[in-house]
């Protein structure tokens, strides 16, 4: 079973961004949030999530990048449709997945979560190789981070009205919690 050492999950592709930032001195890691991610929307494959992540998506290779370049975004895991994980954002550093967000009352989760983004859209199903891949993931996060727990949750939860992924295809019970 791979571990997380020095906040990097062992096997797993690193790809690594200069979008992040320290948490909060103190802050203890409780909670995972699961989101999806296709760029074009419901479009697999290619480069394009990378380039997201890494604050180089060109903003004429698609009319969808036109704004989504602009936002300044990053994640500490992505899955794709095969399993592979990759790991952009050390653990022990805030990647900029939430947003403004609230989780069971406390406000901006980004300061005390690990992100993992899915390769998908709200409207399809997530493969079992990523579910796999997932459960190792967070198999590992546990174990690295015991206040997570089952504190697993959706970004639609934690930013409601904002947000609406991973959606209603993804299983919760994969990983046996509700998601909230």
């Amino acid at each position: 079973m791979p571990k997380i050492v020095a906040g990097w999950l062992e096997g797993a592709r690193q790809v690594p961004t200069a979008r992040f930032n320290r948490r909060p001195a103190g802050t203890d890691i409780c909670l995972i949030v699961i989101h999806c991610i296709a760029l074009p929307p419901c479009h697999f494959g290619g480069p394009h999530v990378d380039e997201i992540f890494l604050g180089r998506l060109d903003p004429t290779a698609h009319p969808y990048f036109k704004l989504a370049a602009a936002v300044e975004c990053s994640t500490h895991f992505f899955i794709n449709r095969t399993g592979l994980i990759t790991q952009y954002v050390s653990c022990l550093d805030r990647a900029w997945h939430a947003g403004r967000s609230v989780y069971r009352g406390r406000p901006e989760c980004n300061d005390y979560s690990v992100g993992i983004e899915l390769e998908g859209c709200e409207y399809c199903a997530y493969t079992t190789e990523q579910y796999d891949s997932l459960k190792v993931c967070v198999a590992a996060l546990r174990q690295a981070y015991p206040g997570i727990g089952d504190k697993i949750t959706a970004h639609s939860t934690i930013a409601p009205g904002r947000k609406t992924d991973p959606g209603p295809y993804f299983d919760f019970s994969q990983l046996g919690c509700n998601g909230n």
